[in-house]
């Protein structure tokens, strides 16, 4: 698979693997030994770059945690894989999550990390989300000391604006940011110019919108007890309809480029900016191999252009 540079230095696969819906957010967690194989075959197909983070752990009560089985599959593959982690939010009883960026803790959950993903550093350790009102230099700073500890080799953001950006940037330099993307969520466009700007890499997360823009879940799909999508408009009857032409836009292009809607979506992100990595998840090896195919088609500038004003005609323009 073709490679891309995120930041200064840190070369990653074209398209990435985001593993959270392995134990996380889509029902009970996946039967470890297949979703293992899957990360195996992903290595053996050209990935290189799989994403997970500290709170990816199943809610099914069995508290699968994600950083254990990247960790596990992964091992073997060490020295020829990049893996890249979060810190920052805990989920509370119940539901929704907490801030927790003090020093210590920083500390403390990334020794979790390593030992579950058995390594003795996190190629990019990301802060998953921001706290508002608080010192991102104060992060930063850490961040800045355990890279020169080795501990971590380059750090990023998760959901991020701007202004937070800079902010962190300034005081030790970030790879990248990781923020959701595609083609009907594309507000993160305002921020390519400063990330070019600032020579920091964009990893998109969400490429195919939880799955939408693969065209495969029509009114009729059914997902399991669990799964965060059977609670979404996106996956209703209406919400299909209402989105239909961005379907059609995309299936058309599919047959041109002898391709899938899938990898249409994930080529018209790369075809964006070279330094933008999407990581789409999945928990079938048929998709899998169809994502990391998407590195092998091309979208020209004329096409993404025209790609783009045809999704302002149908869902409307970037704000």
């Amino acid at each position: 698979m073709e490679k891309r540079i995120l930041g200064k230095d840190l070369e990653v696969s074209a398209v990435g693997f985001g593993c959270m819906g392995m134990t996380h957010t889509f029902g009970a967690a996946a039967d470890k030994k297949e979703m293992t194989r899957i990360l195996q075959a992903a290595v053996e197909q050209g990935y290189t770059f799989f994403d997970t983070a500290e709170v990816y752990v199943s809610n099914d009560g069995l508290d699968e945690h994600n950083e254990d089985l990247v960790g596990a599959a992964l091992k073997p593959y060490r020295d020829r894989v990049k893996i890249a982690t979060k810190f920052g939010i805990t989920f509370k009883p119940g539901g929704g999550f907490r801030y927790d960026t003090r020093p210590e803790k920083i500390r403390e959950s990334l020794e979790t990390s390593l030992r579950r993903l058995q390594t003795d550093h996190i190629d990019l350790y990301y802060l998953h989300r921001y706290e508002p009102g608080s010192a991102i230099e104060e992060v930063a700073q850490v961040m800045g000391q355990l890279i020169r500890e080795g501990k971590i080799l380059h750090w990023g953001l998760s959901t991020v604006t701007e202004d937070i950006i800079r902010r962190a940037h300034a005081v030790c330099p970030v790879t990248a940011v990781q923020n959701i993307f595609s083609m009907l969520d594309r507000d993160t466009e305002k921020l390519l110019p400063a990330l070019e700007e600032l020579h920091i890499g964009l990893v998109t997360h969400c490429p195919l919108a939880k799955g939408f823009l693969t065209a495969a879940y029509d009114k009729n799909s059914v997902f399991p007890e669990g799964d965060w999508r059977g609670r979404m408009e996106l996956f209703t009857e209406e919400g299909i309809a209402k989105r239909q032409a961005v379907l059609d836009l995309i299936g058309a292009k599919a047959q041109e480029k002898n391709a899938t809607p899938a990898q249409i979506s994930l080529a018209w992100l790369m075809g964006k900016r070279p330094w933008i990595v999407p990581i789409p998840g999945t928990r079938k090896m048929e998709r899998m191999i169809e994502n990391g195919g998407a590195a092998n088609i091309h979208l020209t500038e004329a096409e993404i252009v025209e790609i783009d004003r045809k999704l302002d005609d149908f869902i409307g323009p970037v704000q």
